[in-house]
């Protein structure tokens, strides 16, 4: 049983990342970012390039917090599973490469919206809606990559704690992502939507069956 002591030590961990996944979808919200259009004008085109940076500076202490809980590992990939965490490492580096073939890293990181004072609900590097590559498979390959990379790795306890956050947080980023694909590309996104599963290639398996 967990002492007193590494009770409350769990308890900032999870207050601290839900606080954290919270602000870093609150802030990148259609109503947050509407409402920031609204009172900069044109300077909202360093709106994101602002919020890359505060995401990162409100992460660092949060990594170094839950980095200096040392806890031996209660589960371990190890023997056959070995093989397992190989391949979720595999897929992972894989969802992650493909599917940035198809965004916009200049627009991630937000120099192309200062360089051309466009902004996009998406990080697609499209002026219209394309569905080509990993995203015939599955529409939210970057969220799938993530999920899998966290959980391939030794697990103690507070790493199982931060690990549930970060999955409940990809798939929470994944409907939020939807919304704003759907306000900008409309019905042709919606018809995507029917025929292209969102994080597990349930109906890609399916067809192929």
């Amino acid at each position: 049983m967990p002492t007193a002591k590494s009770s409350i030590t769990y308890f900032y961990i999870v207050v601290g990342w839900i606080l954290w996944c919270t602000l870093h979808s609150t802030l990148i919200s259609i109503t947050v970012t509407e409402y920031m259009k609204r009172k900069l004008g044109s300077d909202f085109r360093f709106y994101r390039i602002f919020y890359n940076m505060a995401s990162v500076i409100t992460l660092i202490p949060l990594l170094i917090y839950s980095r200096r809980v040392r806890e031996a590992p209660i589960f371990y990939w190890e023997g056959p599973l070995a093989i397992i965490q190989i391949l979720l490492l595999a897929g992972s580096i894989y969802l992650f490469i493909a599917g940035g073939r198809h965004y916009s890293w200049t627009q991630f990181s937000g120099i192309a919206q200062i360089r051309t004072e466009r902004i996009n609900g998406s990080l697609c590097n499209c002026d219209s809606f394309v569905v080509s590559d990993i995203h015939q498979i599955i529409r939210h390959p970057w969220y799938l990559g993530g999920i899998m990379i966290v959980w391939a790795v030794n697990l103690n306890v507070s790493t199982i704690l931060i690990n549930i956050i970060i999955s409940v947080y990809f798939v929470v980023g994944a409907f939020l992502e939807e919304r704003k694909l759907v306000r900008e590309f409309g019905d042709n996104y919606r018809k995507y939507q029917q025929t292209v599963s969102m994080l597990f290639p349930w109906q890609w398996l399916k067809s192929k069956i």
